[in-house]
């Protein structure tokens, strides 16, 4: 017998399969998916097992070594999707396969053993023999004590003392039991279900009466109208059913507080999945998945490629956001892999959202997907209300961060007890700092970008190659007292708040703050559990979170997704905002939002402003229409990397005029142009935008591109379909 391996390497040159011999002894035991450990040139490489073959090929083949851990393996429905995988993103097979599994299980060496276990001690005999060793010790009244124990439960062995369960052990009257352990373990108390309204019983009884059949649904519900507690029933119908569902959420901070629900509900059937774990801990949670130990998995992106046998149900929660599409290989949509999956397994897939992306919403109107809304709040109360402040007038009264509405909002709030969240869209202390002597602006020396300076550990700091450096106490270039800090960052939006509210609890929640593991946890509870007034932070704050004090939200700077370069910045803006907001008056008590802006006759402001996503949809759409931008066209982004500049400037221009021989007349193709951040890690960027309807040549071109590319060493091709920014 024979199995067809695909190695480790992730070059494209080698994305193909090896024959290789089985050894007799594991003729019963290989299976297509296991990890095997294989000779390769002269030296052993890790592999999986593609296909197994009876017949030898036309070549000596060589053996075999041995079989990696053959109790967890990928199962018939990964190795298609992995297959589905490559198709959709042009990766190579062993690239999408890494992406199903946790670090602990990746293909490639494993010198740690993740498996966790307690020792317990047990009778090696039966009770008449330990009796009468009992008569025959009379006088070793600690081995005594330790046996008449151990005739009504095992005992861990750390809570018994040395001497005496050694001579026990010597003597084989009893024995060392090892029981795996979970690093996370849970149980749930029993959630009171609170009552449907009538939407939610609506939506929930479109889904249930199609449980075993495939459809997308997008499920459009204004914020707090209860858009979870809908799909956490059908779950619960899905698991009475004796199937299974995956729930994705689109942040870690978010998966802490959706994970808080789900143990309430189902106890220790909920497995959790996301980077925020430790390896130990993602090994275990697969473990449990793996070995049909749970019902429902809950987690960020890459838990839709979890191994959940006999799925019921598969839900994507704020289906909007940017965070379902991976930027690095293979750069997969989350979304499209859940179609798949959900088709595959003939069952429903339920995509959630107060904002959906337009590209949803507009399949929604086709018909290609089934639209369900909810349109009320599920506790009756009203959206908060909205009020726009324009920020060139409050200047003129040296308001510069805080509008004169906001810091009487704020004192209201305050002094009532009531919890404030503000939202400021960049971390940092300040966007960047420059001498006003000479005019110098700390770069990074690798990126195209100015480096962000951290008050905290004073740092500057690039937030694309992670170059640091300590910031100096005069301009280095000309030795001047005279550096400035502009821009506002979350740091200094925290020291300008306590410097006006002394006495407030202040916490801020952004990258720097959650780094250590479990800080996400720690601050969502003691903000829920009143330990704060103020949560204070970047976009992470701005999606899904539900705090039943927080009765205002302050957005600081409106403006700053608005003017990012991008298509989308529109629906981005509005998509953040109207999220924030929401985060408002989610108990009985009325919540409000103030923005901020110095734009206050935006278009997409006022819709902001109006609570009206609806309204804000169609103007959005005719611009695309206009523009023939996505969802009207597909878009396809090439990028040209090089340590050369003249060298990945000549191969760009060189790919434009292949693209522009072989595609469709009617794709359209725009550049080669330097990247929005051309230069990154010393690395230079240049890309080829192609906007196209229907394209039935373009996947054969892209192949023929990226395979000429395959054994160049100094240039790249990095290629993404539809891609969630520029």
């Amino acid at each position: 017998m024979y199995a067809e391996v695909i190695i480790e390497y992730p070059v494209k040159t080698l994305d193909k399969c090896f024959t290789y011999k089985v050894k007799s002894q594991d003729l019963e035991i290989i299976k297509v998916g296991m990890k095997v450990v294989v000779p390769f040139g002269n030296s052993v490489v890790n592999g999986i097992v593609i296909n197994i073959v009876k017949d030898a090929p036309s070549y000596d083949t060589k053996e075999i070594c041995y079989i990696d851990n053959p109790e967890i393996y990928l199962n018939e429905e990964q190795m298609d999707l992995g297959k589905f995988l490559k198709e959709e993103t042009l990766c190579t097979l062993i690239t999408a396969y890494q992406t199903m599994l946790p670090s602990a299980l990746k293909i490639k060496d494993q010198k740690q053993n993740y498996d966790l276990y307690d020792t317990y001690i047990s009778l090696a005999k039966d009770e008449n023999e330990i009796n009468k060793y009992i008569i025959e010790n009379s006088r070793s009244h600690k081995q005594i004590e330790i046996l008449e124990s151990l005739l009504e439960k095992d005992i861990l062995k750390k809570e018994i003392s040395g001497s005496s369960l050694n001579v026990l052990l010597k003597n084989n009257i009893v024995k060392e039991v090892k029981v795996e352990k979970r690093r996370i373990n849970v149980s749930g108390n029993g959630d009171v279900l609170p009552n449907l309204n009538e939407e939610q019983q609506n939506a929930y009884n479109a889904i249930k009466q199609e449980l075993n059949k495939h459809n997308v649904f997008l499920l459009q519900g204004v914020t707090g109208s209860g858009k979870t507690e809908v799909y956490m029933r059908l779950i619960k119908e899905v698991i009475d059913n004796g199937k299974t569902a995956i729930v994705l959420v689109p942040e870690i901070c978010l998966t802490t507080q959706t994970v808080k629900r789900f143990y309430n509900r189902f106890g220790s059937d909920v497995a959790i999945f996301h980077s925020g774990l430790s390896n130990g801990e993602k090994y275990d949670e697969y473990k449990k998945i793996y070995n049909n130990e749970v019902k429902i998995v809950v987690g960020t992106r890459s838990s839709i490629f979890v191994p959940l046998k006999n799925l019921g149900i598969i839900i994507i929660d704020e289906e909007h956001s940017d965070t379902y599409k991976q930027d690095s290989n293979p750069r997969y949509s989350a979304i499209n892999m859940g179609i798949y999956r959900a088709k595959r397994n003939n069952i429903p897939l339920v995509l959630a959202s107060a904002t959906p992306s337009l590209e949803s919403k507009a399949r929604a109107d086709k018909g290609v997907y089934k639209l369900l809304t909810l349109n009320k709040r599920a506790n009756n109360m009203s959206l908060p209300k909205t009020t726009i402040v324009d920020m060139t007038e409050e200047i003129k009264h040296r308001n510069f961060i805080f509008s004169s509405v906001l810091k009487e909002k704020v004192e209201d709030r305050l002094s009532k007890g009531e919890q404030i969240i503000l939202l400021l869209n960049r971390r940092g202390f300040s966007t960047f700092v420059n001498c006003t002597s000479c005019g110098h602006t700390y770069k990074c020396p690798n990126c195209d970008i100015t480096l962000t300076y951290h008050k905290t550990s004073n740092n500057l700091r690039c937030h694309y190659c992670g170059y640091v450096i300590k910031k100096d106490d005069k301009c280095p270039k000309c030795q001047e007292d005279a550096l400035n800090y502009l821009g506002l960052g979350t740091q200094k939006l925290e020291e300008e708040f306590l410097k006006l509210y002394p006495e407030a609890r202040v916490v801020r929640m952004d990258q720097d703050t959650t780094l250590a593991k479990g800080s996400y946890q720690r601050i969502i509870d003691d903000f829920a559990d009143g330990k704060y007034d103020v949560l204070l932070g970047t976009q992470m704050i701005s999606k899904g979170l539900d705090f039943k004090n927080v009765t205002l939200v302050g957005v600081i700077n409106a403006d700053t997704s608005l003017n990012i370069p991008d298509f989308r910045s529109n629906e981005k803006t509005f998509q953040l905002l109207y999220q924030t907001s929401g985060r408002s008056g989610r108990d009985q008590k009325k919540g409000e939002v103030i923005i901020q802006t110095f734009n206050p006759d935006n278009e997409v402001l006022k819709l902001v402003e109006q609570n009206d996503y609806n309204r804000f949809y169609l103007y959005e759409m005719n611009i695309r229409h206009k523009l023939k931008y996505p969802p009207y066209t597909y878009i396809c982004l090439l990028m040209v990397k090089s340590g050369d500049y003249d060298l990945a400037s000549s191969k760009a221009n060189d790919i434009k005029k292949i693209l522009s021989k072989r595609l469709d007349a009617k794709s359209i193709l725009f550049g080669p142009t330097p990247a929005a951040i051309f230069k990154v890690n010393n690395i230079y960027n240049f890309q080829i935008t192609i906007k196209y309807t229907f394209d039935d040549n373009l996947k054969d071109v892209l192949k023929e591109i990226d395979q000429m590319f395959s054994t160049d060493k100094k240039v790249n091709i990095e290629i993404t379909f539809n891609p969630s920014r520029f």
